[in-house]
């Protein structure tokens, strides 16, 4: 029975794990000066060659021909035990996926202590999946691994190295870690070119940008679709063979959807995602291919060199060049990012690629927020986030700002009351704001007027950092205040969040408990009016591509 290409090429030396050359180095000159450590700890993503290095070092440690430069001969009888993962009473590999209680540590620990068959020997456990170890094992396995017994060295391989430090940090101190490199597509590539030679395959080069893309930095991975490949054709491995055998997206599909979104035919993306869904597209590849797309797309923006796309995929995206600009594929791409983690979990997979899409569609919609920054007025600060209601009753803390100042001298004002303070609200706040304290300006547009009874003013405040930020700032704000109004004897702050709070409006605010209670939809429309009010360019963008608020 024939090997599989992943087993059969299978590095037997150090000098022929492919990318992972820093550690290899490392342990090749370590053997050769005798200072081998007492135990390893190899991290990364699945495919790199954690298991492989592992074997590569106790068959370098263990080989009969002891070669002058350390590497081991891969033919010996030792060398083949070890390298195809047979019997050897010297090197023993163990799941932890399978043996991860205390009873298998100690059992572990116990074998540990007789010493190798031969005294130019090691003997090398090799404990793949180690984070799925217990901290009880962890426990039992310090000692042996701080001051194990001549001659015994041990490597644990894992893809979740933080899982080991939450359990057994103490381990970590122990262990000499080496992290390995996830590969790139470039390398995976070459070594499937190198590969396929050595098979007297040949292969397109799309379908082996495919592959090495399919593969997602994992080597075996890659050897092993390749095997899955081969298995269904004969002859050359091509892009739509590949593409058939994987179940692939064809990238005509893809540019079709960049199409679709570069016209702004919002329309017609529901059309063509149900005829792929029709097909058995895979909505996760999709995504993928759409966001591979994109990516290429701003590269070329940019100027950039490309990355690995196929050839069909890159000629198309260069003779489109400058149909969306790197301004709107950085926002597309930031949503796909946002999207990403809800999307794999998401049993509505089709509903969320459409939505994404038809956004991709709309982005002539939105608003360019430096344009939106250029036309605030000069010295306005910044954007508040409207509260709705609250409807829970908490105890009041109220606290005395400041208590019978002069009032202000200045033309006729208003007496103060409160519909008209919350109107004139953002004129307290700017006013604070002319005299030089930004910070209390800004605290007091996150607060709302309350109160006003015998010439008490009642701020609320939603958190004592509020609280405290607008207390520092009491004498600016009275002043401010009596600039606008008369009758304002004393301030004051509370963290009450009554029943039926009133809201700051720009129209009619009424009392707790008094007129008709403001709904979401009011605040959003005072909201719009405030923003329309300060900002010229925005207020018109509201008119002429009819904006709303949504946040």
């Amino acid at each position: 029975m024939p090997l599989a290409l992943a087993r059969k090429y299978r590095p037997r030396r150090f000098a022929d794990v492919a990318v992972q050359t820093h550690v290899a180095t490392t342990l090749r000159s370590a053997i050769e000066h005798d200072r081998v450590a007492q135990a390893y700890l190899f991290c990364g993503p699945r495919g790199t060659g954690k298991t492989t290095l592992a074997r590569v070092l106790a068959m370098a440690l263990n080989c009969e021909k002891r070669r002058p430069d350390r590497e081991p001969c891969g033919d010996c009888p030792s060398c083949d035990r070890i390298w195809a993962g047979s019997a050897s009473l010297d090197v023993v590999e163990i799941d932890a996926a399978s043996n991860r209680g205390v009873d298998d540590a100690r059992d572990l620990r116990e074998r540990a202590m007789y010493a190798p068959t031969g005294d130019d020997r090691y003997k090398v456990y090799i404990i793949d999946e180690a984070h799925m170890l217990t901290k009880e094992a962890w426990n039992a396995l310090l000692k042996i691994i701080e001051e194990p017994p001549p001659r015994v060295v041990f490597v644990f391989a894992t893809t979740e190295p933080q899982k080991i430090a939450n359990q057994a940090a103490p381990i970590l101190s122990r262990v000499q870690r080496f992290d390995l490199r996830r590969m790139s597509p470039h390398d995976v590539r070459e070594r499937l070119i190198t590969v396929l030679a050595a098979e007297q395959v040949t292969a397109e080069p799309d379908a082996l940008v495919m592959l090495a893309r399919a593969a997602d930095g994992s080597m075996r991975d890659a050897l092993s679709l390749t095997d899955q490949v081969l298995s269904l054709g004969t002859g050359a491995v091509t892009a739509q063979l590949v593409r058939e055998t994987l179940g692939l997206v064809h990238d005509d599909e893809i540019l079709g959807l960049l199409t679709v979104i570069a016209e702004r035919r919002a329309g017609d993306v529901f059309t063509e995602v149900a005829r792929l869904s029709d097909h058995g597209a895979d909505f996760g590849l999709l995504l993928a291919g759409v966001t591979d797309a994109l990516r290429g797309e701003l590269a070329i923006a940019l100027g950039a060199g490309l990355m690995d796309l196929s050839e069909r995929m890159r000629g198309a995206l260069e003779a489109a060049k400058g149909r969306f600009s790197p301004p709107d594929l950085l926002r597309m791409l930031h949503l796909v990012v946002e999207l990403e983690p809800h999307f794999r979990r998401s049993a509505q997979q089709q509903l969320l690629f459409e939505t994404i899409l038809v956004r991709f569609a709309l982005l002539d919609r939105t608003v360019d927020l430096e344009d939106v920054l250029r036309g605030l007025p000069a010295g306005g600060g910044a954007l508040e986030r409207p509260r709705p209601p609250i409807a829970r009753v908490a105890e009041a803390r109220p606290t005395a700002m400041l208590a019978d100042a002069p009032p202000a001298a200045g033309p006729p004002m208003e007496p103060v009351e409160l519909n008209r303070l919350a109107g004139r609200w953002d004129d307290v706040v700017e006013a604070v704001r002319a005299s030089g304290r930004g910070l209390v300006a800004s605290s007091l547009a996150e607060a709302t007027p309350h109160a006003v009874a015998n010439g008490v003013v009642t701020i609320h405040v939603a958190s004592e950092a509020l609280q405290a930020a607008i207390d520092s700032g009491a004498e600016s704000i009275l002043t401010a205040m009596r600039t606008l109004f008369t009758g304002i004897q004393r301030v004051v702050t509370s963290r009450t969040e009554p029943a039926a709070a009133p809201v700051r409006a720009a129209g009619h605010v009424g009392q707790a408990g008094a007129g008709k209670r403001m709904t979401e939809a009011d605040v959003t429309a005072s909201r719009v009016a405030m923003l329309r009010k300060g900002a010229p360019l925005l207020d018109a963008a509201f008119d002429t591509l009819d904006l709303r608020l949504v946040d």
